[in-house]
């Protein structure tokens, strides 16, 4: 059966980087992974057990930089580890095995990729225009029967049943939406206009004060309650891939856009890319030259100015700079 990632980590789409990034705007500190609930995550950034605003914000800039620009879990990995040894973060749920620090950072990278791409998927299905929404259970190997049950359900986009059972419905669950026209055309997607709901769909189950089948904590739509920032966001955007890299944070407050810019800068996923780039860019790898064809942009972002950094260059030129990202430019390093 195919991972539930799999569709996920593909080329990121706008509406689900401005997803994630209507988070970054509050970076909370918590000790449990339910100190912040249901659609609170549409507007706030956590990793439980992570309280220090500098460990908060690298471990922000590593998942952003996971999600807006598809790296990869090994890098998300690399980077992971470099910020816990720079932060001194001991006592997290994983430390010290192999084992529990790959479980720990596949949890938080998986997490934040389905959540983020659920959101921006919901975005894209108000904006679309759906009339009916049809549930798509996953394919998981060991299926979740109450999740395996939904599959192929076609419901109204405003039935009440999508506020607390749009997925993820748990824990790595890779359950998906999908918009149709009509009933019929449902069938093309995997619907089944035939099913029906059973009469204590809505029942919660008092282990989790969440319904029956749905996780504790995950009775809810992600994003939903952040629609209109992210149409807002994404009408912003200019149609040039390079930009995805900067869009979106120049809206978050001065203080976290700094703090997510400088932390990306940190990042050794970064250098490694960094490095890369320059390899192509002077067509050599190691002394000796790279055979293929080299396809890459003009240009390769190293993050937005800071708000200090902004003043004093702008101060110096005479304009405006807040909108400005250092850069490196491919024939700058061929000269």
């Amino acid at each position: 059966m195919a991972d539930p990632l799999s569709g996920v980590l593909r080329r990121p789409f706008d509406q689900q980087v401005a997803a994630f990034r209507a988070r970054l705007g509050e970076l909370v500190p918590t000790a449990r992974w339910d100190d912040i609930e249901r659609e609170a995550h549409d507007r706030a950034f956590m990793v439980a057990g992570a309280q220090k605003a500098d460990l908060l914000a690298d471990l922000a800039a590593a998942v952003d930089r996971a999600i807006a620009e598809g790296t990869g879990i090994e890098a998300f990995r690399k980077d992971f580890r470099a910020i816990v040894e720079r932060n001194g973060w001991h006592g997290w749920t994983g430390e010290g095995t192999a084992a529990g620090e790959a479980w720990r950072t596949r949890t938080i990278y998986k997490t934040n990729m389905l959540v983020s791409y659920a959101a921006g998927r919901h975005a894209q299905l108000r904006e679309g225009g759906f009339p009916f929404w049809v549930y798509r259970h996953s394919g998981a190997e060991h299926p979740r029967l109450d999740h395996l049950s939904w599959n192929g359900l076609v419901l109204e986009a405003d039935h009440p049943f999508w506020a607390e059972h749009y997925p993820p419905n748990g824990w790595g669950c890779g359950c998906k939406v999908r918009g149709a026209r009509t009933r019929r055309g449902s069938r093309r997607l995997g619907g089944d206009p035939d099913k029906t709901l059973p009469d204590d769909w809505d029942a919660i189950d008092p282990k989790t004060g969440a319904p029956k089948g749905v996780g504790k904590g995950w009775d809810y739509a992600p994003g939903a309650s952040v629609q209109g920032e992210i149409r807002s966001a994404t009408q912003k955007l200019v149609g040039w891939p390079y930009q995805l890299g900067k869009a979106y944070l120049t809206d978050l407050p001065p203080a976290q856009a700094d703090a997510v810019s400088q932390a990306y800068r940190r990042l050794p996923s970064l250098a490694d890319d960094l490095r890369r780039y320059a390899e192509r860019a002077v067509g050599e790898r190691n002394g000796a030259p790279i055979a293929g064809p080299v396809i890459q942009g003009p240009y390769r972002t190293l993050g937005l100015l800071t708000s200090e950094q902004a003043d004093r260059y702008g101060a110096q030129l005479g304009q405006d700079v807040s909108r400005f990202d250092y850069t490196v430019d491919s024939a700058a390093v061929r000269q």
